[in-house]
């Protein structure tokens, strides 16, 4: 069996997730990437999104992620964002409710940086909420 890779998602307010993984996908700028042990070494710009690791035990972890950085050197996978969030630690219900009150604001075109930020966070919660349910089987 190949070595696991370690991998670290960090984010301002400090680590939101670390441990070993066989899988690590996540969106970047160019499409989504499969990060399995042995990769290449590179960095690449996330968007907002879900990143999803699977455990050497089979247990999928999804992590909203509001983009940011992601390396990889040496099995060790890096995940660097503005915010990150467990997708059960928070209401997808919430997320999407929120997501929709911004809707006009967005199709008006004149958000703060403030308000940019927090539009792209509720998109990742979004997404990952939405994975993290369809895993959940709910």
């Amino acid at each position: 069996m190949a070595d696991p890779l370690q991998v670290d998602v960090v984010a301002p307010e400090g680590t939101i997730w670390e441990g070993d993984a066989v899988t690590v996908v996540a969106r970047t700028t160019e499409g989504d990437i499969g990060i399995l042990s042995g990769h290449e070494a590179f960095m690449a710009a996330l968007v907002p999104g879900a990143a999803e690791v699977v455990t050497p035990a089979g247990n999928r972890e999804v992590i909203a992620v509001e983009g940011g950085f992601i390396s990889v050197f040496e099995n060790h996978v890096s995940l660097l964002s503005d915010s990150a969030v467990m997708a059960q630690d928070y209401s997808l219900a919430q997320a999407r409710a929120e997501l929709a009150q911004m809707q006009p604001i967005v199709d008006g075109g004149e958000l703060t940086d403030e308000q940019t930020h927090h539009y792209n966070m509720l998109v990742a919660q979004v997404q990952a909420g939405e994975k993290y349910a369809a895993l959940q089987g709910h």
